[in-house]
């Protein structure tokens, strides 16, 4: 399948700048599979299209100030952190190349110097920091240097670095924001529950795999970064309860679709289009996924997802149009993309502090 197929026009103007004050109310354009209706909505209005024994799942990771900036020589130099892999050495991008060969030694002040270790294939680095004082600050010294890493798109923000964090966020990790969550109030959650929906977290940590582009011809040679994720012995059991009971999955974002995919195992018997009538279980896991859903994936897990508007030629907008297909929809990459464009006609704002779409 070609990545061109996948490509679609955006005005500037239609990438949100800032986020919807206050959070929910951001508008929210509903598709449902079954009708092929769309609606038009405000997300607080989103209770609207869950109903009582719903499972609402969230991923509770934690945006990290992971955008360090300083000078080398006068020059600026600067590293995105992608990924802790010990106490001490991280994987990064960084800019310019140059002044990050291998073996490189620079000082960032007068606590923290790192080593460049390695030069992968790809481009990144891995750093080996290190501290003058003590080993333990690294961590903390590193958040104290480095900044919330906003994606390049947005290029005029006022917003505060808070509001690139969810209100459920809690355990440190992402580089990016998963963003379907940024448009829930704690209000919003607490009406949700009170109607009977059942919520649950689990984590998977956003990196380069979630944001970083197609570019391969044909999308089968693109491959993911891996990302650190989590379900709990808890949350597995929840979700199981209610695939055997026949309730709906609902995905919050396409992190948390990747975790409840990842973790779903299933036997005999099983089929397209969501859990109600599969076979098979969820079971608590830790690791990293690859995992890259595009179409022609057979779904397991997920009965509906709320997501946002994303990126021409995005491993993101390739596995809502699987999703699509999954459901049930002939030709989902011509559906999405005349979903895009109703949006785009009905002034919807695209991407991470942009709009919501709910597909049910």
């Amino acid at each position: 399948m070609k990545t061109s197929e996948f490509d679609y026009q955006l005005p500037k103007s239609f990438i949100a700048q800032n986020p919807a004050e206050p959070r929910d109310s951001s508008r929210l354009l509903v598709y449902d599979t079954a009708t092929d209706k769309v609606y038009h909505k405000r997300f607080f209005e989103v209770k609207e299209f869950l109903k009582k024994g719903d499972v609402l799942v969230l991923n509770k990771s934690k945006v990290v100030p992971a955008r360090i900036i300083f000078k080398v020589d006068g020059k600026e130099c600067e590293i995105f952190l992608l990924k802790k892999l010990d106490e001490s050495h991280y994987r990064a991008l960084v800019r310019p190349g140059k002044f990050f060969e291998f073996g490189a030694q620079i000082d960032l002040n007068e606590n923290l110097s790192f080593l460049v270790k390695e030069v992968p294939e790809d481009g990144s680095r891995v750093l080996e920091f290190f501290s003058f004082k003590d080993h333990f600050v690294i961590e903390k010294e590193l958040e104290r240097l480095g900044t919330t890493p906003l994606p390049p798109y947005i290029t005029a923000s006022s917003a505060k670095a808070e509001r690139y964090q969810t209100v459920y966020a809690e355990e440190k990790g992402s580089v990016a924001a998963p963003t379907a969550g940024l448009h829930f109030t704690e209000r919003l959650l607490g009406e949700i529950s009170e109607m009977g929906v059942e919520v649950e977290k689990l984590l998977l940590h956003v990196g380069q795999g979630t944001f970083q582009p197609v570019k391969s011809e044909e999308i089968e040679g693109h491959k993911m970064h891996s990302e650190v994720f989590e379900m709990s012995e808890g949350v597995a059991e929840s979700l199981n309860r209610a695939k055997v009971e026949g309730r709906r999955i609902v995905a919050v974002g396409t992190t948390s679709v990747r975790v409840l995919e990842s973790c779903f195992d299933h036997g005999q018997g099983h089929r397209q289009g969501g859990t109600s009538g599969t076979s098979g279980k969820f079971k608590a896991r830790s690791g990293e996924t690859e995992i890259f859903i595009y179409p022609g994936y057979e779904w397991k897990a997920v009965d509906a997802m709320i997501t946002n508007f994303h990126l021409p030629k995005s491993s993101l907008l390739m596995l809502v149009a699987s999703f699509l297909e999954g459901k049930g929809v002939g030709e989902p990459v011509a559906k999405l993309l005349e979903l895009y464009e109703i949006a785009k006609k009905e002034g919807y704002r695209f991407f991470s502090f942009g709009d919501a779409m709910m597909v049910v």
